[in-house]
């Protein structure tokens, strides 16, 4: 930075301070080397253990004090500090500096990724209340019932109802690019219209093909309108993919419209059997695992961050 300074003349280490924000001083000092001739590049400039200490040397319990605050063991307990807030870096750091450590929110964050920490999201993994004892079975019995429908070339569909969504500018979760300070404007309140009502996606996914479909409906989630859906889906793409099938796998959680105990789903299921003339199987996943379902992972989830952050404000929108 001197030579440069040197080489541009009067106004030299005023520009090149400007452009990198050297200190003028130490531009001036490296002129002062370069005019004497004593360069001595293979030597430190700093002193050794020069320059701040790091915040984990200056306070040698730092990173108990943070896993004392943040510990996972002590949630619940009432004299907690943390109990009634949320362990934000800048809540740990209000409470560190009332201890006496002076130390910023985003060297907090440094030290517990050093420490293994990171940001985690609540997981629906633990199943309430003892689980049936032919849980595992009743998997193993879908999944090799799945794959000798689909070895001999004959459909397996997995059916669910979506979550119902309003119609309307109503906030729509996740978050779109689009300039800075213009957001979408929806309503403050997530009250359902009468004039636009709510829909229903059910969906229909084609286990061996990979592929999706949807029927909307704008009235009820009943037994009628799934089974229907599934008669639409047979009667637009199943029929065409599958032109020699004779017999249909169906696999459902076992609540909602198709749940095992309606006698009307039954019932429908029974009058499609007699329209198509398919010897239909239906297989129920056991209680309390309906996210395991493969539509769930395998198509909802894409329909959810295809719409994220678009209200849907007509039905034309939602089908879109």
């Amino acid at each position: 930075m001197a030579l440069e300074a040197e080489s541009i003349g009067h106004g030299g280490v005023k520009l090149i301070h400007e452009i990198t924000g050297v200190s003028p001083t130490t531009i001036i000092k490296g002129k002062k080397e370069i005019q004497s001739g004593q360069i001595e590049s293979d030597t430190r400039i700093r002193k050794i253990g020069g320059g701040r200490k790091k915040l984990t040397e200056k306070y040698e319990g730092i990173q108990a004090e943070i896993e004392r605050i943040i510990a996972d063991e002590t949630y619940g307990d009432p004299e907690h500090v943390l109990t009634w807030t949320t362990k934000s870096l800048r809540n740990i750091e209000s409470l560190l500096r009332e201890r006496g450590y002076a130390i910023s929110h985003d060297t907090i964050g440094n030290i517990l990724k050093e420490m293994g920490y990171s940001l985690q999201q609540n997981q629906k993994m633990l199943y309430r209340g003892e689980s049936h004892p032919d849980r595992d079975d009743q998997f193993k019995h879908i999944n090799t019932k799945s794959c000798e429908f689909i070895e001999k070339g004959l459909p397996v569909i997995s059916v669910d109802t979506k979550k119902k969504e309003l119609i309307g500018n109503f906030k729509n979760g996740g978050a779109e690019y689009s300039k800075k300070r213009t957001p979408v404007k929806v309503w403050d309140h997530d009250f359902p219209i009468k004039e636009l009502g709510k829909v229903a996606p059910y969906g229909v996914y084609d286990v061996g093909k990979n592929e999706g479909f949807v029927n909307l409906g704008i009235s009820h989630d009943t037994s009628e309108f799934a089974v229907e859906s599934i008669l639409r889906w047979w009667q637009t793409l199943g029929i065409n993919t599958y032109p020699n099938a004779n017999e249909l796998y169906i696999t459902c959680d076992n609540g909602g419209s198709n749940g095992s105990t309606r006698r009307l789903w039954k019932k429908q299921l029974q009058e499609m059997a007699n329209i198509t003339g398919l010897a239909v199987h239906v297989s129920h996943l056991p209680s309390g695992t309906s996210k395991w379902n493969k539509i769930e992972h395998k198509m909802f989830c894409f329909i959810s961050k295809n719409w994220r952050g678009q209200p849907l404000i007509s039905i034309e929108v939602d089908v879109k």
